[in-house]
């Protein structure tokens, strides 16, 4: 979604035009045998005294929609690109994520309209840059506007950051850049796939303590839910807690 082309008139944040889909869905009455009318009805045959009350144990009711994309949350990233001799451009991208862990592996979803699909096409190579509160304003912007008509980079005041395995630039202002190179394109109806190698990773040191470990965490990062950007919240556990034996004494 890498922007609007203004000249086709074309939408292009790929993520809220599917939420504006989904919130549509939302909005229409569910289809089936139950309809608003119906609950309406079951509603006020209910005792006063249990209406408004919380669902009885087992009594969980549910709407049946048609099928669409309710994935949330998901990762924001910004996928920076270029071909040699022009100026790199960024799109914003929620269809992303880890396919593989060995080779490591990612992908992203792009629709064959957008200005950054062709280039990545091209060059079989992109830097996924994560994105942080401090750069949400810069990946929703680089989400509404196209590289055919603007720098990007200029335009959001982000610094190309030279990349060490691939081509295109990562964005210096990003805390973690990814390096990729595209292994397949899998056509798959509104968007392609690129399924790329993860050939390197520079992250900032500053989230690095002197252990080695590296704090992701700290980083203030940012997810994207249902036409929102959210902030991550506190944790509610760690991988394999739940059959961690307990220490003795407790």
């Amino acid at each position: 979604m890498d922007g609007r082309d203004r000249q086709q008139g074309k939408e292009s944040d790929d993520w809220r035009k599917g939420d504006k889909v989904e919130r549509k869905k939302r909005d229409q009455k569910p289809r089936g045998p139950r309809t608003g009318k119906d609950r309406g009805r079951d509603e006020k045959k209910r005792p006063r005294e249990d209406r408004g009350q919380a669902p009885r144990e087992g009594s969980h009711e549910k709407s049946l929609w048609p099928p669409g994309n309710m994935l949330y949350p998901l990762p924001v990233v910004m996928a920076s690109c270029g071909r040699p001799g022009e100026k790199p451009n960024i799109i914003t991208v929620a269809w992303a994520g880890t396919v593989c862990s060995s080779p490591a592996m990612v992908s992203i979803s792009v629709r064959k309209e957008r200005y950054s699909y062709q280039i990545i096409k091209e060059t079989g190579a992109f830097v996924i840059n994560l994105v942080t509160k401090d750069l949400v304003f810069a990946a929703d912007h680089c989400g509404v506007r196209s590289g055919r008509d603007e720098d990007k980079f200029k335009e959001m005041g982000l610094t190309p950051q030279p990349s060490r395995k691939v081509a295109p630039p990562g964005i210096l202002e990003s805390p973690v850049n990814i390096e990729c190179k595209v292994d397949q394109t899998i056509p798959l109806g509104s968007h392609d796939m690129f399924i790329a190698q993860v050939l390197g990773v520079t992250v900032d040191e500053r989230y690095q303590d002197a252990a080695g470990k590296f704090h992701l965490n700290d980083m203030g990062l940012v997810a994207y839910s249902h036409g929102a950007y959210r902030t991550l919240g506190g944790c509610v556990g760690t991988f394999g807690y739940s059959v961690k034996k307990s220490k003795k004494g407790r």
